[in-house]
This record gives C-alpha cells, sequence and structure tokens, in this order.
C-alpha cells in the first residue's frame, strides 16, 4: 500500500467538525436552530427618544404606599386582592381569572396545557407578535403561520386551514400593524372553531376597549383573552399578565402554572394601579396618549405626502400609514433607510422588521408631549425638494 506522506498533496484534507458544546449535546434538538424573540431591549440602540417598545412614558407608582413588610414569606399563588381588583375592572368574575407574568407566559401556559409536543399545533395570522409561534416552536409543537389579508383581516379560507389546531391566537387590536378586527368577525371566529381554543390577545384593548370580546366569555366555553398592565397601565416592568377563561379552561392552567407566579412587590403595584383611582388615571393617560399619537400620525402622513413620486425622481416615498388602535402607528415607507438613518441620526429608537411584509415598516410608539413635539418637528423639518 502507497504510503500518504504530510507532504503528498493528492491527500484529502481532513474537516475537523466544530464540536458541539456539552450544552448543545443535551439540549432538544429542535432549539438549536430556534431564533429568540427579538424583544425591543434585546434589539438595543442608542437615542434619547425611546419609542420601539410601546411603552407609557408615564410612571405613576407610589412607592410610599406599598406593604413590602412580609418579603420573607412567598406570595399567594394567585393574590386574592389582586384577582379582586381586576375582576372589578374587567367585569369579569374572579373565577375565570388567572394572574400571570405577563401575558407572554399565559402563552406559554396555554400550549404547555393544551398541545402534545410533536404532535399538536396552535395557529396563527401574520404579521403579528412573534412570541405565539416562538412559544410553539420552544416546546416542540408546530405553529400553523397563516397570513392576514391585505387589509390585516382574517383571511377568507381560514377556518379550514385552522382545523387541527388546539389553540388559535388573535392579536387584537393586532401588534404591530394596529389593525383591529371587527367584534362581530371575532365573534364568527369563535363560533367557527369550536373544537379549539380561540386566544384573543387585547393587550392594546384599553385604547380602543369597544373591540373587547371580554363580555363573550359566559356565551362561549372555548374563548380565552389575554390581557396585560404593560401598555395602558404603564406596568412594563412589573410583568403582570391575566388570562380571562371559562372555568373549566381556568382549572387546567392550575394544574401547570408556577407555584408562586405573581411576586409580591408586582400585586401590590398592580393592585394599585387597579385601584378606582389607578384605573381613572389610566384613562386620562390613554386619552394623552391618543392625543398625541394623532399629531404624531398627522405628521408622518404630511412628510409621506411630501415625498411624492416626482419630487424624488419617478420614486414612490409615500407611506401607507395604518390608522392607529393601539399605543403606536404602523408607517409603510418606499424610502425607508433614509428615515431610519434620520431617526438614528436624531437619536430616535424606533422599531424595523424583518418580516417581508413589513420590509419597508416602522412602527413608533405613542409617547409624551415633549417626545411628540421632538418627532413631529423632525418630520416638518425635512426638506421639501431635491436638487
Amino acid at each position: 500500500m502507497r504510503q500518504v506522506s504530510s507532504m503528498d498533496k493528492t491527500a484529502e484534507p481532513t474537516v475537523l467538525a466544530s464540536p458541539l458544546t456539552l450544552a448543545e449535546r443535551l439540549a432538544r434538538p429542535e432549539l438549536l436552530d430556534l431564533t429568540p424573540y427579538q424583544s425591543a431591549r434585546r434589539l438595543g440602540g442608542q437615542g434619547d427618544i425611546w419609542i420601539n417598545a410601546n411603552e407609557s412614558p408615564f410612571n405613576n407608582v407610589d412607592t410610599a404606599t406599598l406593604d413590602l413588610s412580609k418579603l420573607n414569606r412567598y406570595p399567594e399563588c394567585q393574590p386574592p386582592e389582586l384577582i379582586k381588583a381586576y375582576s372589578e375592572y374587567s367585569g369579569v368574575s374572579a373565577q375565570k381569572i388567572v394572574a400571570s407574568r405577563g401575558a407572554d407566559e399565559a402563552i406559554e401556559l396555554l400550549i404547555r396545557a393544551f398541545c402534545i409536543p410533536g404532535v399538536d399545533s396552535i395557529a396563527c395570522f401574520g404579521p403579528t407578535y412573534g412570541m405565539y409561534a416562538i412559544s410553539a416552536n420552544t416546546f416542540n409543537v408546530g405553529v400553523k403561520a397563516l397570513n392576514l389579508s391585505v387589509e390585516y383581516g382574517l383571511p377568507a379560507n381560514y377556518v379550514d386551514e385552522v382545523r387541527g389546531a388546539k389553540l388559535v391566537f388573535i392579536c387584537n387590536p393586532n401588534n404591530p400593524t394596529g389593525t383591529v378586527i371587527e367584534k362581530a368577525i371575532i365573534e364568527q371566529a369563535i363560533k367557527a372553531l369550536p373544537d379549539a381554543l380561540v386566544v384573543i390577545d387585547e393587550a392594546y384593548i384599553e385604547f380602543c376597549p369597544e373591540y373587547s370580546v371580554a363580555d363573550l366569555l359566559a356565551s362561549y366555553p372555548n374563548l380565552v383573552v389575554l390581557r396585560t398592565l404593560s401598555k395602558a397601565f404603564a406596568l412594563a416592568g412589573a410583568r403582570c399578565g391575566f388570562m380571562l377563561a371559562n372555568v373549566a379552561v381556568v382549572e387546567i392552567i392550575m394544574r401547570v402554572i408556577a407555584p408562586y407566579p405573581v411576586p409580591l412587590p408586582v400585586s401590590e403595584v398592580a393592585t394599585q394601579a387597579l385601584s378606582s383611582t389607578g384605573v381613572t388615571r389610566m384613562k386620562a393617560q390613554v386619552a394623552e396618549l391618543n392625543q398625541q399619537g394623532a399629531r404624531l400620525t398627522a405628521a408622518i402622513s404630511a412628510y409621506c405626502d411630501q415625498f411624492c413620486g416626482e419630487k424624488l425622481g419617478g420614486v414612490d416615498s409615500r407611506a401607507r400609514v395604518l390608522k392607529p388602535n393601539g399605543n403606536y402607528v404602523l408607517a409603510e415607507f418606499d424610502d425607508v433607510a433614509k428615515v431610519a438613518a434620520l431617526l438614528q441620526g436624531s437619536g430616535v429608537v424606533a422599531r424595523a422588521y424583518k418580516d417581508p411584509r413589513l420590509a419597508k415598516a416602522i412602527r413608533f410608539s405613542f409617547s409624551s408631549k415633549a417626545d411628540t413635539d421632538f418627532l413631529v418637528n423632525l418630520f416638518e423639518s425635512q426638506p421639501t425638494d431635491y436638487e
């Protein structure tokens, strides 16, 4: 046999595969290719005006009134005062309410409780909030990812396409488009899918309360509603959300929920926010945010109208500015790179997307009057002609 020397150029090179770490070898294989949700904090950024996470600009917590004297003790799994406060606010009986670590935990609880890994699936309609699909993927649960219609409504054939899914998620108002689906159409979907849990994510419902379907819980055993205190109640940092569902669903959820999902300080802060004073303040702040949002939306629309095709040598830069129903507005720009550079150069951190349907879109959260003044002036100060 011919011996191959180390200098023999005809010998095939040895390719050393990158060894997996211990964690990678032990992990479930499907997680190695999973792309985690890119939250606003993970994406980061640099600037003075942060309007990329749909956070409230208000900070309402009165720390002097909080009772934190029992931090040495574990909290109640479902703090009675908190559940009572949310029941009074929402009009839903306490037996149909589960408090969770934001609505995100409620999404995971539903998937863990009702979907068999490797067998079952959920359905959702995009572009929408990414955690429905990511949470399902995390638990090796399939995802029927359907597209919303051109006008961001439910597609005509959705009933047939989602058939077999255990959970059907509908975000209303939808994030990130800010669009809404009429209550009657939501009810039709609930009726049309009696063998699935239809989960309506109402994270932004305080900005358009007339679209809520929470009052339908008594009529439909397959309806679940998700809520949060992160947006209108200005408690994004507290991570407090709620699942509203019929007692049979709640009973299953309580079998899988963590022993202490609501930390004592969170319960105290949330109960304070849900007091009559807190609810009145929330409604006033929602009205203020809607007012600033209307100003911002008008300024973006005016900017887009100025940069018409003729002024850009035949390139149409007019955006489609969607009517906002949450505390944010989504605008689609043909010159999105120019707008992104303008914002970044001015210290404004907004939200862009990789979803193909949103490749030209930027989402702007509503903020304080001072932030809105800056943004309005920024758009209005742009030159209206190119020479």
